[in-house]
């Protein structure tokens, strides 16, 4: 499977955006997903995951309660709604795919991924 993300752009501290991963002619039910982002100088980082049947997920303290991911199986495309951003949320995010039935924080555990969309919070 391949994957697309999509929805990154400029928007002013307190907005909301919606970023959205494509994957290319598959359904995403054998895939845990995750998202991940890498500001610019910093390691990448975990921000939320989900698990395959999309019943569980997990996110980075940084972002509980402003972010949420979920995911249309059927459709093979997976999201993540961010509200409340602030200039700290500015990075590059990925979406990743990992066939382990363990809802991973870790990037080594995520097999596929795509490329990632720039996301910018101004002040």
């Amino acid at each position: 499977v391949q994957l697309q993300a999509s929805g990154g752009g400029l928007v002013q501290a307190g907005g909301s955006l919606t970023l959205s991963c494509a994957a290319s002619g598959r359904t995403l039910w054998s895939y845990g997903m995750g998202w991940f982002r890498q500001a610019p100088g910093k390691e990448r980082e975990f921000v939320a995951g989900i698990s395959r049947a999309g019943t569980s997920t997990r996110y980075a303290d940084s972002v509980k309660g402003r972010f949420t991911i979920s995911k249309d199986n059927v459709k093979g495309a997976l999201y993540l709604q961010m509200t409340s951003l602030k200039p700290d949320d500015t990075a590059v995010y990925y979406c990743a795919a990992q066939t382990s039935a363990f809802l991973s924080e870790f990037s080594h555990e995520y097999d596929i991924w795509g490329q990632g969309t720039l996301v910018t919070v101004s002040s």
